[in-house]
């Protein structure tokens, strides 16, 4: 895989989150993709650990139709900017950090981190097959996360 596309497929990700455009944030992941954000620091398997998102593609898919018309609908919308950078490619996955700006009402929350892509092609367009997000403050109290990081 070209470096290039990787760092474009990961802004591009993380472009379609902030605007809010889940249905085609969610056609960037394979069928059988899992998405993980573990609570705990040193963590490996997510059938040990107690995990703020641990979701195959399925529930995935609920979680957008939740964002889209549930409880978090438009007027509740947050204002989201993302900032992607120390982009590290191995071979069997890529890694970067993120700082995350949330703007609701009079409230702003600043979320970082580092994402753990796992990426395959399939019909000649990168797909997320595996992601893990280790939240720097993943280990304090936090509010209801009514977007997806």
């Amino acid at each position: 895989m070209d470096p290039r596309e990787i760092e474009q497929f990961l802004y591009r990700e993380a472009l379609l989150l902030d605007e809010h455009r889940y249905e085609e944030w969610l056609s960037l992941w394979t069928d059988d993709a899992i998405y993980w954000v573990p609570l705990g620091v040193e963590v490996e398997d997510p059938q040990k650990t107690v995990s703020i998102i641990y979701d195959d593609r399925s529930k995935l898919g609920d979680r957008v139709t939740y964002l889209r018309e549930g409880s978090a609908n438009v007027q509740a919308r947050p204002e989201l900017r993302r900032i992607v950078s120390n982009i590290n490619i191995a071979e069997d996955e890529v890694a970067s950090n993120f700082v995350l700006v949330e703007a609701r009402g009079n409230a702003q929350h600043v979320w970082s981190g580092r994402s753990f892509h796992r990426l395959r092609q399939e019909d000649g367009a990168l797909k997320i097959h595996f992601k893990k997000v280790l939240l720097v403050n993943r280990a304090q109290p936090m509010p209801i996360l009514q977007f997806l990081l």
